[in-house]
């Protein structure tokens, strides 16, 4: 494709729903003993993962209704309910038939509070309706019957929903303990090489789906590699996984780039294999950096290219394409990479086909290349991604992809 063309072609992969995320927080950290990491951790305004320099995962952005803690409104509306009764009733000359308006206290009260706190509203309840103060002590004992129960019912709905709770909490910190153990934080920098990264998955109530990315320092440099598996959320979390460790086995075993192209797509046949139908494949750039970091081996795996940030310009790397990953071609057609030599201030740019293939209302895709060069003016790595993000957010309010974003800086070799 020719530079600057923002018209992409689909990947054929199935759109899975939108997911609504938090950010979690950020970490920032250094690389382990022996090289750089994965990418996670996130900070950042936007609902996404961002990116400080260090990779990082979009968190959880639930609703109240769908496990989140329910907003104060409803941790409210019980005691607004009963100060509103109380005040009414204290004000009004005459009596005023509204304490059947009391009943919905202890339900109400499940919604938010603990099995004690709801026992102590049911229990205002019943005496707010047995004072004459308020002038409600005129419903008949079978009202004050039925209100006693609803009470007693909400405080065992009450003690059920906090143990699920509870029990709810511990799977999904589990669950983000192992999603991040598939794809650590990438660190602010890997050798010569400035870093970061955003993801945000696209399946509800994940961190981690279809889309990965990892930094990694050999003897041959630093290599970096993003890539996009087929399926979403947790059905692609497992191909993650397998190609993530064949990446960080081969960055220290192959001396070749292309060579470690070709044991991440053996690794793909393999797995295939073993399961009839399985159909795995997974496009995905790859790229080393010399140790100096003044020149840099692209490889592209069935993937949009890099796009190269220089003097104000971006423009798509022109990379002799190969076929994704998982069709066992290596030996007839392997794959050819490409040198291209960096310049001070020189950055790429990686994407997912969720940013390139993102689309507005009138079905337009994203503008990247166009855009970019403004939304990378002035900005480092972290920055930068942020901002492509938000402005993907503005172009697709209902981005229904894993997006997944890798910024690498080489460092200015002047103030080495």
């Amino acid at each position: 494709m020719a530079p600057g063309s923002d018209n992409r072609p689909s990947s054929g992969r199935p759109a899975g729903p939108a997911v609504d995320v938090r950010a979690c927080g950020s970490g920032r950290g250094e690389p382990p003993p022996g090289g750089g990491t994965g990418f996670l951790g996130v900070r950042g305004t936007v609902p996404g993962w961002s990116v400080g320099g260090v990779g990082r995962l979009e968190g959880d952005r639930r609703g109240w209704l769908r496990g989140a803690p329910p907003p104060r409104w409803v941790r409210a509306l019980p005691l607004l309910l009963i100060v509103g009764v109380c005040v009414a009733t204290l004000v009004s000359p005459d009596p005023l038939d509204i304490g059947f308006l009391l009943g919905a206290i202890p339900p109400l009260a499940v919604l938010s509070y603990g099995p004690v706190a709801t026992a102590v509203l049911g229990a205002a309840v019943v005496v707010m309706l047995s004072l004459p103060a308020f002038q409600l002590n005129h419903p008949g004992q079978t009202d004050v019957l039925t209100v006693c129960f609803v009470a007693l019912l909400s405080v065992f709905v009450a003690f059920v929903r906090r143990r699920r709770d509870v029990q709810l909490d511990t799977e999904r910190t589990i669950a983000e303990a192992a999603q991040r153990a598939v794809v650590p934080p990438v660190p602010e920098r890997v050798g010569p090489v400035s870093c970061a990264g955003l993801y945000r998955a696209a399946e509800r109530g994940t961190l981690v789906g279809g889309d990965f990315f990892d930094v990694r320092e050999s003897s041959h440099g630093v290599r970096a590699v993003l890539g996009d598996v087929r399926g979403h959320g947790l059905a692609a979390i497992a191909t993650v996984a397998s190609l993530l460790g064949a990446f960080r086995e081969a960055v220290l075993d192959q001396p070749a780039l292309e060579e470690v192209a070709a044991r991440l797509d053996r690794r793909l046949a393999v797995d295939s294999a073993r399961v009839p139908h399985a159909e795995l494949f997974a496009t995905a750039v790859l790229l080393e950096f010399t140790p100096g970091a003044d020149r840099v081996r692209i490889v592209v795996c069935g993937h949009p290219p890099p796009l190269l940030l220089r003097d104000g310009t971006a423009t798509e790397v022109a990379a002799v394409p190969w076929t994704p990953l998982g069709l066992g071609l290596p030996e007839s057609a392997p794959p050819t990479g490409l040198d291209v030599p960096l310049r001070p201030g020189d950055r790429l740019f990686l994407a997912s086909d969720g940013v390139w293939e993102a689309r507005d209302a009138d079905g337009a895709f994203y503008p990247l290349v166009r855009r970019l060069p403004a939304l990378a003016a002035d900005a480092g790595p972290a920055a930068t991604a942020d901002r492509v993000w938000a402005d993907v957010l503005r172009h697709s309010p209902a981005v229904r992809d894993d997006v997944t974003m890798l910024v690498l800086a080489p460092a200015d070799r002047r103030r080495r």
